[in-house]
């Protein structure tokens, strides 16, 4: 009968009131970013590597997601130092081998580059 067929629409009105409140509400909320901050070790090739220069080329990196945070030297050994140098990367922007790759152009400073911490944020 025809009732029926008002009554379903009704319930389709509101289904799809409901709805396209639930995608507002949703759209209204800030999307959660996913994050991870990342603990890089950083070892030059020997004592005579300018460390400076070293952690100035690294820093020249730049890509959309990625953020430099601190930094220090740390002795290793025979007067060799290392860098550790934070950073905050987006998860689905940042690759960490991608920027590992980055900082091993720099060759003739960077003899290798681990991570010593990866932690979500």
């Amino acid at each position: 009968s025809s009732d029926d067929s008002e009554v379903d629409e009704e319930a389709e009105r509101i289904k799809q009131e409901r709805l396209d409140a639930y995608a507002a509400k949703k759209a209204s909320k800030p999307t959660l970013i996913a994050k991870s901050s990342v603990l890089f070790d950083i070892k030059p090739w020997d004592d005579e590597t300018d460390m400076d220069e070293l952690k100035r080329l690294v820093l020249t990196i730049e890509m959309p997601g990625l953020l430099w945070g601190g930094s220090k030297f740390i002795e290793v050994a025979y007067g060799i130092k290392k860098l550790q140098l934070l950073c905050v990367i987006e998860d689905d922007k940042v690759s960490t081998d991608l920027l590992e790759e980055k900082m091993k152009e720099f060759e003739d400073y960077v003899q290798s580059v681990d991570i010593a911490a990866f932690n979500k944020i």
